[in-house]
């Protein structure tokens, strides 16, 4: 019988992650270093106390508490040259822990506050990209996200301008932020849109809101993967529809128990979907918000599943299956992890 994988061969593997957010994953030092180099009006934040702005509170009670603390991280997300400096770092970091592959995410729209357009921005964290990709051994693009309590109109503008970075940097598009009841109606001819243009999806859904959210935004929204989709077990019809359909789901083991989206960790859906054999890979969501690393996540998982060697490789296999890459990508990645055994 194979063991369970240890701490440190986890280090060693070769690890992919799908599901991370820019403004969530900021280095404090960089927060502060960018807080002085802009000379930002915020004198409050300090080295002893920026874990309390920039990490999710340890009295979070829902999705929209955690969201609180992206509010400084997007204060020093408003230039060019900060943008393209925290997508670089946040590759490096992932570099580090031995992730050779990874898809980063933001919302355009909300890095436009002091005045950038959509293209700066997309343009900025392309250029951080693909400093990082030149200078590091790690692949990986750029996710764009529409966020749900903005307009259908806001959507469509940022799927328009995300357009012709597709393949160049740019490889999906989201729906993120809080979660309604039904809302992937409002986003139904911008996800339309996206799908004609050949952007791959991946939506928000079954975090804060029910299952029927996550079969909606398969059938409405084209969505090829679902983030979180932990509420997939309270429906049994639901479930066996998204299990045959083959859809894929980001999960986020320790920023789910903080949104309160799971009650704990032992009653993680993960460990359903696992034995359910369901396609799904582990992330971090939010690096410095959920203070976590892609490795302490598979540690969490580890223990949950007993996950042994065999476990991890399929894990995998069927994550290099989801990515939104090249097939030429893919083959690298599989390449890579059989050269990487431990």
């Amino acid at each position: 019988m194979t063991r369970k994988l240890t701490k440190e061969q986890i280090s060693k593997l070769a690890k992919i992650e799908l599901h991370c957010h820019l403004d969530g994953s900021l280095r404090k030092e960089s927060i502060l270093e960018e807080i002085e180099l802009q000379k930002l009006d915020l004198k409050s934040v300090s080295p002893e106390n920026i874990d309390d702005f920039v990490e999710a509170s340890k009295n979070s009670t829902s999705l929209i508490d955690y969201l609180k603390a992206f509010d400084l991280a997007l204060k020093v997300l408003q230039t060019e040259k900060s943008i393209e400096r925290f997508t670089y770092e946040i590759f490096e970091d992932a570099f580090k822990e031995n992730i050779v592959y990874m898809e980063l995410r933001f919302a355009p729209i909300l890095h436009t506050k002091s005045g950038l357009s959509l293209d700066e921005v997309i343009q900025a964290a392309i250029k951080g990209l693909d400093r990082a990709k030149k200078e590091f051994s790690i692949d990986g693009g750029l996710i764009l996200c529409c966020m749900k309590n903005l307009t259908q109109e806001d959507a469509i503008a940022t799927i328009e301008t995300g357009k012709k970075y597709l393949d160049k940097g740019v490889c999906g598009v989201d729906l993120a932020g809080a979660e309604d009841e039904a809302f992937a109606y409002k986003f139904i001819e911008a996800m339309d849109l996206a799908n004609k243009y050949g952007y791959n999806i991946t939506i928000h859904a079954g975090e804060a809101g029910s299952a029927q959210n996550i079969l909606d935004s398969v059938n409405l929204l084209h969505a090829k993967r679902i983030g979180h989709g932990v509420r997939l077990l309270e429906s049994k019809d639901i479930f066996n529809e998204i299990k045959s359909s083959n859809i894929f789901f980001e999960i986020c083991p320790t920023s789910n128990i903080q949104t309160k989206a799971v009650d704990s960790m032992k009653n993680h859906p993960l460990i359903k979907f696992f034995e359910e054999d369901l396609l799904f890979s582990i992330n971090t969501d939010n690096r410095t918000v959920s203070a976590t690393s892609l490795s302490r996540e598979y540690e969490i998982v580890s223990k949950l599943i007993d996950m042994n060697i065999d476990d991890y490789k399929k894990m995998y296999y069927n994550t290099v299956g989801a990515i939104f890459a090249s097939d030429k990508v893919k083959e690298k990645l599989l390449d890579i992890f059989e050269k990487s055994q431990i």
